[in-house]
């Protein structure tokens, strides 16, 4: 099921993001062609090489990169783009349709299902804007997969821990499960 398929995994700055790893590592042992797109905040908790090692691709993170259209080329390679983490700025731009870094115009321009996996202090969850962008990303027709409660980063316990690597692992095979491949491109 799957060999052939491209999964992009997109990587925001919360500390979470070295959960991403495993679910990455996940992906790639299962037989998916896995490309990930970092923002800058992301590279500054795991490094790029992390993810160029377990997926045997750069790892691309910034805006004005190789390609000349580097959003839409990402946009176009993938069937099914995953945001684990997704913070609460990620949200937020999503949810307004904000475009300003490789991640968040990958995003706009993505046509494809998309899963979102926050994570973030449990505070910050609660806020009345973090639920409005929740309610209106849910109306666009994005995934979203958790919080959970637990143990978070920044000592406290509470709602704001992102899903598990597996979690999310099993809701993009059941995707992909319910969808037809993609025919491969074939050069004429």
């Amino acid at each position: 099921m799957w060999k052939g398929r491209e999964i992009l995994i997109g990587i925001s700055g919360g500390i979470a993001a070295y959960k991403t790893a495993s679910l990455v590592s996940r992906l790639v042992q299962a037989g998916a062609g896995v490309s990930v797109i970092m923002t800058r905040s992301a590279t500054q908790l795991v490094r790029p090489k992390t993810f160029e090692a377990l997926t045997g691709r750069p790892v691309r993170w910034q805006m004005f990169g190789p390609g000349s259209h580097p959003h839409i080329e990402a946009a176009t390679q993938a069937e099914l783009l995953c945001i684990a983490p997704a913070t609460a700025n990620l949200l937020a731009k999503a949810a307004l349709g904000l475009a300003d870094d490789l991640l968040s115009t990958v995003l706009l321009a993505f046509e494809g299902p998309v899963i979102l996996a926050p994570a973030m202090n449990h505070h910050m969850w609660k806020k009345p804007a973090v639920q409005r962008n929740i309610r209106q990303l849910q109306e666009d027709g994005f995934l979203l997969i958790g919080p959970e409660e637990g143990y978070l980063s920044c000592g406290m316990v509470g709602m704001g821990r992102m899903a598990e690597p597996e979690k999310i692992f099993q809701m993009i095979e059941k995707i992909l499960a319910d969808q037809t491949p993609p025919l491969p491109f074939l050069n004429s």
